[in-house]
């Protein structure tokens, strides 16, 4: 399983994918997950394949390895491994995944996670389009990254919706709070939508706490801007077992971005943790999340329609109760374990129909001496 983001930098398509990796590993398939790492590798099942190189994409920056030392190394390990089927996420990110398709030497799954415009897919469609014919099974998460990708590159999508490890939401103690708290975790950015919460926030009454979770490159203009509100709880960067910790504590769950979300995962998240949703009405959360069912969907960009249904969720505890409950009915569709056992058919169709004798070795030989060089380069 390849990865093009690195597995160092929390991230929803890493999150995806070391999930689904560890819960095809308790199954009994045999998974090594590829990707650049900035740092000590998180598992012992990934294989680093070189430090990130942050990059402006999709309103966002994406941490990828498009470098050639990355390249090279990615071309090492998929030939010495002789892997039986290579499933890369985001097969056109720059780095790895590319490289993967490019070179494929096993039969290639592919998941599209990303939605909205990615210039990418304009500027290189005859390129993509060439890849693409090296992918025998192309997988989405949700009809929006399907409307993306399925521009550039036509033909047969499965949707298979992300998933949640939720015996892991389910069973996490609960970090202590002192009163009505909301939690926010994503990265500080414009499409995010941190700056409409804190406008909603100074509607709010007093006593209630936000804590903000995350970085990203707005995070010292919004500490500024707020400085005198000692409400505001800024925690950084903050690993798994804190975020999900802090889920079960919150009352409310606010995921107030503005565009550029293609499945609303976080909010599965939040629901199998037992905490109400508040969110905006943008259609990739709508793949998860009903208004006024499981939810509570507020126009984006909106401050005082933000500020109103987080003063419901607050101050209405039977409407909390009642959507939390049908949250958590909501999260039981979308279990990792569901996820993992309809991918490992996905992943073992190519491979019934491709047989490694069988399977075309077209670009081999260039990979091949490219691996040879890297030896050299490498070590």
């Amino acid at each position: 399983m390849i990865c093009p983001y690195s597995l160092s930098v929390p991230g929803g398509v890493q999150a995806q994918v070391m999930g689904l990796a560890r819960e095809l590993r308790r199954m009994g398939i045999e998974v090594r997950v590829l990707g650049p790492c900035d740092g000590p590798p998180p598992a012992t099942f990934v294989t680093p394949l070189g430090n990130s190189l942050p990059t402006a994409t999709n309103g966002s920056i994406a941490p990828v390895a498009p470098d050639p030392a990355a390249t090279l190394r990615t071309i090492r390990v998929l030939f010495d491994e002789q892997f039986d089927v290579l499933h890369v996420h985001e097969p056109f990110a720059p780095g790895p995944t590319m490289t993967a398709l490019l070179v494929h030497p096993a039969p290639l799954v592919a998941t599209f996670h990303a939605a909205g415009e990615i210039a990418l897919y304009d500027r290189l469609s005859g390129l993509v389009r060439a890849a693409a014919k090296n992918i025998a099974r192309k997988v989405v998460v949700s009809k929006d990254a399907q409307a993306l990708v399925g521009s550039a590159v036509p033909g047969e999508y499965e949707t298979l919706f992300n998933g949640v490890e939720l015996d892991a939401y389910r069973n996490s103690p609960v970090h202590p709070t002192g009163g009505r708290t909301i939690f926010f975790c994503g990265r500080h950015e414009e499409r995010k939508g941190l700056d409409v919460l804190l406008d909603a926030m100074a509607l709010l009454d007093p006593e209630v706490t936000l804590w903000i979770a995350s970085t990203g490159p707005d995070t010292e203009r919004l500490r500024a801007r707020s400085s005198d509100d000692r409400r505001l709880v800024w925690l950084g960067r903050i690993d798994d077992a804190e975020k999900i910790a802090r889920l079960k504590a919150a009352d409310v769950f606010c995921a107030p971005s503005l565009h550029g979300e293609s499945f609303g995962v976080v909010l599965i998240e939040a629901m199998a943790a037992g905490t109400c949703v508040v969110a905006s009405a943008l259609d990739g959360y709508r793949n998860v999340a009903t208004n006024d069912v499981d939810s509570l969907l507020v126009p984006p960009g909106d401050a005082q329609e933000l500020a109103a249904a987080l003063r419901r969720a607050l101050d209405e505890p039977e409407l909390r109760h009642r959507l939390v409950a049908a949250g958590q009915c909501r999260a039981d569709r979308f279990s990792m374990h569901a996820l993992a056992m309809r991918s490992a058919e996905i992943d073992g169709e190519p491979i019934a129909e491709s047989p490694r004798a069988g399977h075309s070795t077209g670009p081999r030989w260039l990979a091949q001496r490219r691996v040879r060089r890297s030896r050299m380069l490498v070590e």
